[in-house]
């Protein structure tokens, strides 16, 4: 299975998993370009994410040496689950790593507003050097594919000009 193949797999998870509000799933689809390029751009389709028994994600919080006042939330995503493990200088049982389709990372990093980036470590034994994206760009990036899919015009009847006959 190709790796685009199997986003589209995680993206179409995403869609049927949505409230069927009749808004939910049309938006997932309006954003699925945005998340599948961001994916692409990544090296696994999923990634191991630290959390907790109740799983909610592990964040880092990080401090700028200059300037330690200016600080940062991040949560580590893993290629590897040897990779998860080492990261944890002391094991603990409270902490678990799950494996989480790289899609539905970036979709829920949409949602955690306390998030700043996901930081995705994809070289295996590497944990110096890892790819950042960050929530506020990637919501930037959303918000123009949801205003491009909003300007298509459509052929519904309220685009039809007041003179038809």
């Amino acid at each position: 299975m190709t790796v685009l193949m199997n986003l589209d797999l995680q993206i179409q998870v995403l869609i049927d998993n949505a409230p069927q509000d009749g808004t939910t799933p049309k938006i997932m689809e309006a954003i699925a370009p945005v998340l599948k390029l961001v994916a692409t751009q990544l090296q696994h389709s999923e990634y191991h994410i630290l959390q907790t028994l109740d799983e909610s994600w592990l964040l880092t919080t990080l401090s700028n040496r200059a300037q330690p006042e200016i600080q940062k939330n991040v949560i580590y995503a893993f290629g590897t689950l040897k990779d998860a493990a080492d990261f944890q200088s002391v094991s603990d049982p409270e902490i678990l790593a799950a494996a989480v389709p790289v899609t539905h990372i970036l979709f829920q990093m949409l949602a955690l507003d306390a998030v700043t980036s996901i930081v995705f470590f994809d070289t295996p034994g590497n944990l110096a050097a890892g790819t950042e994206v960050r929530r506020d760009e990637l919501q930037t990036l959303i918000q123009t594919q949801l205003q491009h899919s909003q300007s298509v015009p459509r052929s519904y009847p309220s685009n039809l000009p007041p003179d038809i006959a």
